[in-house]
């Protein structure tokens, strides 16, 4: 239960979202040493008093009240991304006290959740429907829209042609756009633009810092003001909270920037090949439990330059319907055919299957070469999981090769963060490929593929990527191999045994494997890491990564849970660290973004519309992280509970909670089946 002071926070109290001048700084010592006194002060305090559970909410001041001035974090001492370097140590109450911008401090146990599926809980996607007069509305604003349009293209074209000049022949020259093809984005669209791409400065962890911004010619372009505002940031794939620029990642980061430079390879084998991305390719593959793996520089790339190398033509792709854009790009390439299924619908897929492994090819009734079906372990717009489980029933009934996409699952679920089988127990070897990125819960870029290694060593030489993209930088693969043994925890081989380390010379380029015997999911070997790579403890025993996990778990489950009990009609998996809230009517969307952007703590949130989603299902997508303290999701729940009065968003049925009801009984919530 949140302190009052949490849940009334003073109103004098100086807020962090506002403006830092950077030129108001003190001459303080570098991050290193500040973190290293840190450090030292809070193991000398923790021997004399006990540090509050966790961060305060974020509408109170940065610092707390001290005898002594010069210990105090204050506000003014904090640089744009909000670390404080005070003149001299502060003590452990006054780190745990102070408003942390990047990863919030919970060191309350019982705020936390183990993500892994249970037998009373249902995969069984259910959309719940608004009442008629939502629907009818909704239509109507979208009718409204279309009309206004076409009265403001009739008459623009006619009265201010130089706006509609790419539209039209001019000297000579077709149009450079279409006119029907960008109606949606100049008249539905732009009415609602400066709630999209929004720019950001700074680490977009916990907080973020944006920039303000107004528009003069109805959102035509925008105007800087120069100030900027840090909100509270619930609209990022930062699962896990890595996405930080400070911590034993970003040292050993910046360790690897003074080993190998800003360029795009660092210390290069025969073949070609940086020694990190062999390292980073065999811990990959050691994560998911895969014999071998292969790293991308982007994930979009990951799915549309390797699937045309898996299916070609004669093949047949069964694609769940909401499968990522990226996906179908890979698909189209391939050339092969393509059969979709509704979504998360095992009934539908198994009657789709009997069909076209019945029929066989179109026109010649052949068999077909090859049948892959490619779903998403989590996705990205309904927060929801596929049905996993079932479909290995299938595959061992019905014979086809199985592709799983984990962008979003990978990190994020399972108990120990290994993505959709972990979460349902099931061996990750009995999935054909998996494939996942590492933008959302490893805070780098880029993304891979891991399959047996027979697969892998073809897609290596028959991928674009592998021909044609640009490598990761060491930068990057440090950031991954640092984030992901932090998950594992690392433990050292034991002396007197052999390493589990062997290396194969059975492709060009030489593959650090591991023995097929070690066990998973298991803790990474000293000697599957740089030798350079530095750990801190708690990253090092996997302590900090595996209470990531569970913190990431509980704040998922309390938002969605929370919404839930508030009335509001969400989508997805309890467990999903997305969360759709359903507004529907489009004119609802800018207002709620705006609304919440302009509270006294300021939130961003992310809006989606059409094509995105279906035309009447738009939605607020929270993303829940890691870094998030469960006085952050209270903070939420308020501002949605206000707002969804104000514009008549709870149309949810079942049993409703009052706000601080929900608030005071979060932990039986989040427990609650």
């Amino acid at each position: 239960m949140p302190s009052p002071m949490a849940l009334n926070p003073p109103s004098p109290s100086p807020s962090i979202f506002k403006k830092k001048s950077l030129s108001s700084l003190p001459s303080m010592a570098t991050a290193a040493s500040y973190l290293s006194a840190v450090s030292e002060a809070d193991a000398r305090a923790r021997h004399h008093e006990v540090s509050p559970t966790s961060t305060p909410a974020l509408s109170m001041s940065s610092s707390v009240t001290s005898s002594s001035e010069d210990t105090v974090l204050h506000e003014n001492d904090l640089d744009d991304s909000g670390l404080a370097y005070p003149l001299t140590p502060p003590t452990s109450e006054q780190v745990f006290t102070t408003v942390h911008t990047e990863f919030g401090h919970c060191a309350n146990e019982s705020f936390r959740y183990a993500s892994q599926h249970t037998p009373e809980s249902t995969l069984e996607t259910h959309y719940e429907d608004p009442p008629y007069y939502i629907f009818i509305t909704t239509y109507m604003s979208y009718l409204m829209l279309l009309c206004l349009g076409h009265i403001r293209d009739f008459f623009g074209k006619r009265f201010q042609p130089r706006y509609f000049k790419h539209l039209m022949p001019y000297d000579g020259y077709a149009p450079l756009n279409s006119d029907f093809d960008s109606f949606y984005t100049r008249r539905l669209k732009r009415r609602m633009d400066e709630c999209f791409f929004q720019p950001v400065t700074g680490v977009a962890g916990r907080t973020i810092a944006i920039l303000d911004r107004y528009s003069l010619d109805f959102n035509e372009s925008y105007l800087y003001s120069g100030s900027k505002t840090r909100a509270l940031n619930i609209s990022s794939y930062n699962y896990l909270g890595f996405a930080q620029a400070r911590g034993g990642c970003a040292d050993a980061v910046e360790e690897s920037l003074r080993r190998y430079g800003v360029s795009t390879c660092g210390t290069r084998l025969e073949s070609g090949t940086s020694e990190l991305h062999v390292i980073g390719e065999a811990l990959v593959a050691r994560f998911i439990g895969m014999e071998d793996s292969l790293i991308s520089s982007m994930g979009f790339a990951t799915n549309s330059t390797f699937i045309p190398a898996l299916v070609g033509k004669g093949c047949l792709v069964i694609s769940d319907e909401l499968n990522h854009a990226s996906i179908r790009v890979g698909v189209r390439l391939s050339g092969a055919q393509v059969r979709m299924f509704k979504h998360n619908d095992m009934e539908a897929l198994e009657s789709l299957l009997r069909e076209v492994i019945s029929q066989g090819q179109p026109k010649t009734h052949r068999p077909w070469k090859k049948i892959l079906l490619i779903v998403e372990g989590l996705y990205s717009m309904e927060g929801t999981l596929v049905n996993l489980p079932a479909i290995i029933e299938l595959k061992k009934k019905y014979k086809f090769y199985l592709f799983v996409d984990e962008a979003h699952s990978i990190g994020a679920l399972g108990p120990h963060g290994r993505g959709i089988t972990d979460y349902f127990n099931i061996n990750p070897r009995s999935v054909d490929i998996l494939m996942g990125t590492f933008t959302k819960s490893f805070g780098a870029a880029g993304g891979y593929i891991a399959g047996p290694k027979v697969l892998i060593d073809a897609l290596r030489v028959r991928g674009h990527s592998g021909a044609y993209a640009e490598a990761m930088t060491p930068s990057v693969l440090t950031q991954v191999i640092a984030s992901m043994a932090s998950i594992m925890g690392v433990a050292p081989p034991p002396p007197s045994t052999k390493s589990a380390l062997t290396l194969s010379p059975s492709s060009s380029t030489a593959t650090l494997r591991a023995s097929d015997s070690e066990e998973h999911p298991g803790l990474a070997p000293a000697s599957a890491l740089p030798s350079w790579l530095s750990l801190p403890l708690a990253l090092r025993d996997g302590s900090e990564g595996h209470s990531r996990l569970r913190r990431l778990a509980f704040n998922s489950r309390y938002l969605h849970c929370g919404l839930k009990k508030l009335g509001f009609i969400t989508y997805g998996h309890p467990n999903s660290p997305i969360v759709p809230l359903l507004v529907f009517n489009p004119g609802k969307m800018p207002v709620f973004a705006r609304l919440m952007r302009t509270r006294q703590t300021p939130i961003v949130v992310v809006v989606v519309a059409y094509p995105a989603t279906p035309l009447v299902t738009s939605r607020v997508r929270f993303c829940v992280s890691a870094s998030h303290t469960k006085e952050d999701i209270d903070v939420i729940l308020r501002a949605c509970d206000e707002f969804g009065d104000l514009l008549d968003l709870k149309h949810a049925s079942g049993e409703r909670w009052p706000l601080e009801e929900i608030m005071k009984r979060s932990v039986e919530l989040v427990n609650m089946p």
